[in-house]
């Protein structure tokens, strides 16, 4: 028997061959010509898949966590006010990470699965001028998504930095930086950009990188500092030899395969095919019973579903027997709800066959624990779906 469990979780997702291949490569110097190739080219594709040709990339060594880091670290000095627009988790971890930088920071919270409406947003813009504002575009604890855009054009409208927290979204989903206006978006890589974890990947706007520039005070931390990065960003896109820290050398020759893979399907294209199983997997769930966290389909990421378990099912026993069943899912991460709900991760390289895989799973695993369902309804439900949407 093989023993291969399928990994369907927000991340780290499943990978594409060549990207793993590349990953195996033997290791060269970070100043070697061909890996500073390497390098210039990621950060010119990185462009093409936020849409955004004036933005300056960043490919740093760390986590979407470090991302959301670097963005405060960068553009936000003691005192300035920052409005945090949350809607689970991580909205809640970017208004840490503000204060933490000594921002006095307001945060408009969202009740589960809903999010704050455009009114309210600009209530508070009208009332308080404010430096910046976040902006969580897919929140990986509930599953929720929000339309960055016109947050962007209100965040123009009343002067203010927008900040995207793309972690969940960059390359799954639909984003047009430099069009909407957004001042930074940031990223992981292990998520829809198909990368193994360990690249924090940011893209600033000509507007932030003025506003770093006009710093009245030091940036906080030494290893996020711009004044590090800048320069060596800039002697890559030059393809000259740069250094400040090592890079992951293996880790950017694998984003340069999984860039070119991305752009080889077209962007448009991709967040068209992650819409459309996301629609089908959630009708395939549907079919079993399954009601979900965010409170409408308009609210609902393309890039991860978040479920309730059913009622009378035991959340632990079923990711166990999913597990055993070789389909790898996650649980629920709000505190309150922790045991609650499950999430499945569909994107990047994500295709229909994975879908059917835990949709099949999950069905025997229901069944198993006593859910009155028939056998197969879902399955047929996403199939029906798929091929209605083509």
């Amino acid at each position: 028997m093989k023993n291969n469990k399928l990994l369907m979780i927000p991340g780290p997702i499943e990978f594409e061959p060549e990207v793993l291949r590349a990953m195996s490569l033997k290791t060269s110097s970070h100043v070697a010509p061909d890996f500073i190739e390497i390098f210039g080219n990621s950060l010119e594709l990185m462009r093409t898949i936020w849409k955004s040709p004036t933005g300056q990339p960043f490919i740093v060594t760390g986590t979407g966590t470090l991302a959301m880091d670097m963005a405060a670290a960068n553009l936000i000095e003691q005192d300035d006010k920052v409005l945090v627009i949350s809607t689970g988790y991580f909205g809640k971890r970017f208004n840490d990470i503000m204060d933490r930088y000594g921002a006095k920071t307001t945060i408009l919270e969202a009740p589960v699965g809903e999010i704050v409406s455009l009114k309210t947003i600009e209530n508070e813009l009208q009332n308080k001028q404010y430096k910046a504002l976040t902006i969580t575009h897919v929140d990986t604890s509930t599953g929720v998504r929000v339309d960055p855009k016109p947050i962007a054009k209100l965040a123009q409208k009343y002067n203010c930095l927008s900040i995207l927290d793309g972690v969940c979204s960059v390359a799954g989903e639909e984003i047009r930086q430099d069009e909407w206006g957004l001042d930074m978006v940031l990223t992981g890589s292990q998520k829809a950009i198909g990368v193994p974890p360990g690249l924090a990947l940011l893209m600033a706007s000509e507007k932030a990188m003025q506003t770093w520039k006009n710093r009245k005070t030091p940036v906080g931390s030494y290893y996020a500092d711009w004044s590090n990065w800048f320069t060596i960003m800039k002697a890559y896109e030059e393809r000259r030899p740069s250094y400040f820290g090592t890079p992951p050398v293996n880790l950017i020759v694998a984003l340069e395969t999984s860039l070119k893979i991305i752009l080889k399907e077209g962007m448009d294209m991709r967040v068209e095919r992650h819409c459309k199983l996301a629609e089908a997997f959630r009708t395939g769930l549907a079919k079993m019973g399954l009601k979900f966290l965010p409170d409408s389909a308009a609210n609902s990421a393309n890039t991860l579903t978040a479920a309730y378990y059913p009622d009378g099912i035991d959340g632990s026993a079923l990711l166990s027997k999913l597990s055993h069943k070789d389909v790898v899912v996650a649980g629920g991460l709000l505190s309150e709800l922790k045991t609650s709900y499950f999430r499945v991760g569909h994107m990047g390289s994500v295709s229909p066959n994975d879908l059917i895989a835990v949709l099949g799973a999950l069905e025997r695993t229901l069944l198993e624990l006593g859910h009155d369902i028939e056998a197969g309804k879902s399955i047929a439900a996403f199939q029906h779906e798929l091929l209605r949407s083509n």
